[in-house]
């Protein structure tokens, strides 16, 4: 059966170079369609606006709402620029491990979960197993909040929501939400040999990374708390400037990003609007003397945050199946904010493979957490039957 390993599943999909920057990815959903599809799996393809690239709504079983839902996305980051010993689109297998950009984000449960599907679909389960594949995810949630509202009418809602985002098989109950952002900081030109005169865009950049650095530190002073995770707070980071032409040049323009990492408790936009406010606070004593001072804040991506109550029905089923204690909760962010967000579905983060892995040259997963994975899900299927 082209389903009944893992790992042959996991080089297949590493040899599509889903990388959520490409023009055109929507063949690697394609492929899992052609797999599960003969095998009486429902399909709902998820096309985006533009055709270049696609998610999937799966299921077997019986029809309409219940069961267990895998979701995981398809995409991946670029591996250009980064320094490979191994082609990161061959999924060579070595020394027990599958390396390849995606081995562990996430393509490595993807694997597992067409595995499971393909088991479930040749038994008569009395709840049904159901799948979700996203596409750019890794450009900030973008695909899953695109298909969510489809969900209820294509495959039914589940009881809960498993996440396979890699977390050495560690059940996590929660991850921070994200905001994102993009500032344009207008100044005015002039000879740099008169720079004192006019107003440097990029100064005032720095003004304004600033303020945000203060604000962080005050976050982590007397901000909301969960020592749960590693940076128990919210977050302000900065990861993008730019400006100006040459040297001799006063620069009239500068634009930065910078993300709010925070809990799933903050309130994200009283914290935008803190920033908004900071930012034309700066530039009000600058414009009697130089009008064309501002700050213009512009929001790009946001995904939520979840974070599931202790002892819950998800966490002891999971854990039941081999999940392992104690739970965590995970920094990076994942499709399960969106689930629980959108429907209010009970969601458990638990993977194979280690995020530490995720995003570096040569990236792998272990032989033995696939086989890990595949225990669990078998054990799924088995409880849904």
């Amino acid at each position: 059966m082209p389903c009944s390993s893992s790992a042959a599943l996991l080089q297949r999909l590493i040899a599509f170079p889903s990388v959520h920057t490409a023009p055109d990815y929507a063949a690697i959903t394609d492929h899992v369609i052609g797999l599960l599809a003969p095998l009486g799996v429902r399909c709902h393809r998820m096309p985006d606006a533009t055709g270049t690239r696609a998610g999937l709504f799966a299921a077997t079983g019986p029809e309409g709402p219940g069961g267990v839902l895998l979701s995981a996305h398809l995409d991946v980051v670029p591996a250009a620029g980064q320094d490979w010993s191994l082609d990161p689109f061959a999924g060579i297998q070595r020394e027990g491990r599958i390396f390849g950009r995606g081995a562990t984000d996430m393509k490595g449960f993807a694997a597992c979960a067409i595995r499971a599907m393909a088991r479930a679909a040749g038994r008569r389960l009395k709840r049904p197993l159901k799948l979700a594949f996203s596409y750019d995810e890794e450009s900030g949630c973008v695909g899953i909040s695109e298909m969510i509202g489809a969900l209820e009418d294509s495959i039914g809602r589940p009881e809960l929501c498993l996440v396979g985002e890699p977390t050495g098989m560690r059940i996590a109950t929660g991850h921070k939400g994200k905001l994102s952002c993009r500032a344009t900081v207008r100044g005015e030109p002039g000879h740099s040999a008169e720079a004192p005169r006019h107003l440097n865009a990029l100064h005032l950049a720095a003004d304004f990374v600033g303020v945000l650095r203060r604000m962080q530190a005050e976050i982590a002073e007397t901000g909301a708390r969960n020592p749960a995770y590693a940076i128990p707070h919210a977050t302000i980071h900065v990861g993008w400037l730019a400006g100006g032409t040459a040297l001799n040049m006063v620069p009239a323009r500068a634009e930065l990003e910078f993300e709010i990492r925070h809990l799933a408790e903050d309130d994200v936009d009283g914290l935008l609007a803190r920033v908004r406010a900071e930012a034309a606070d700066l530039v009000a004593g600058l414009r009697a003397r130089h009008p064309a001072a501002a700050i213009g804040i512009r929001e790009i991506n946001r995904y939520p945050g979840f974070d599931l109550a202790p002892g819950s029905a998800a966490e002891a089923f999971i854990g039941a199946v081999g999940g392992i204690g104690p739970t965590t909760k995970v920094n990076y962010g994942t499709d399960g904010g969106v689930f629980a967000a959108a429907l209010g579905l009970p969601v458990i983060v638990c993977g194979p493979g280690d995020m530490a892995q995720g995003h570096k040259p040569d990236e792998f997963i272990e032989l033995a957490e696939l086989a890990a994975c595949d225990a669990m899900l078998d054990r799924i299927v088995d409880r849904l039957g």
